[in-house]
């Protein structure tokens, strides 16, 4: 099977108070009014008309930390190795993020955000709007994660093993 070269080209930075990896909430639920800033490269700005009626943006980002990928990984939430695509694990073979935040306010090319879930500088590659309608399903099958709480899940933070 053939590979295709694939060349993503940032078109901005998030700006959040996480440093480094550890002890940074590990989903949007355990950052909630946690505030970032995305600072879109200025020749995407015409890329937001519309954008303030939305609530909340979907962000595709790269993982940029990240430096070895794994296809087995113990997740935050067990003990038990799990398969990559099982998991939220950010060390994925693609170094993608992803993260539904909520918009605070627009001016220009900066966007202000809550719940931020992701490391300072993170070098952001696309902006897609959340629409509930499309983006929320109900009765699904949760997985391993089934009996995880979200109490549980908004107080876990990240360590160091994902380095």
């Amino acid at each position: 099977m053939k590979e295709h070269k694939i060349i993503l080209n940032s078109i901005g930075t998030i700006k959040t108070p996480w440093l480094t990896p550890e002890n940074m909430p590990i989903q949007p639920t355990g950052a909630q009014n946690t505030k970032g800033t995305i600072i879109l490269n200025k020749e995407y700005s015409k890329g937001l008309k519309n954008i303030e009626g939305f609530s909340h943006i979907i962000l595709i980002y790269h993982l940029h930390l990240i430096n070895k990928p794994e296809l087995e990984v113990i997740p935050f939430m067990d003990k038990k190795s799990k398969g990559i695509f099982a998991t939220r694990s950010p060390k994925r073979p693609n170094k993608l993020g992803i993260s539904t935040v909520k918009i605070e306010s627009i001016k220009d090319n900066i966007i202000h955000i809550l719940d931020v879930d992701m490391v300072n500088n993170s070098p952001l590659l696309d902006i897609k709007p959340f629409f509930e309608d499309f983006d929320n399903r109900f009765n699904t099958k949760k997985g391993w994660l089934a009996s995880k709480t979200k109490v549980a899940i908004e107080n876990v933070k990240s360590d160091d093993r994902f380095k």
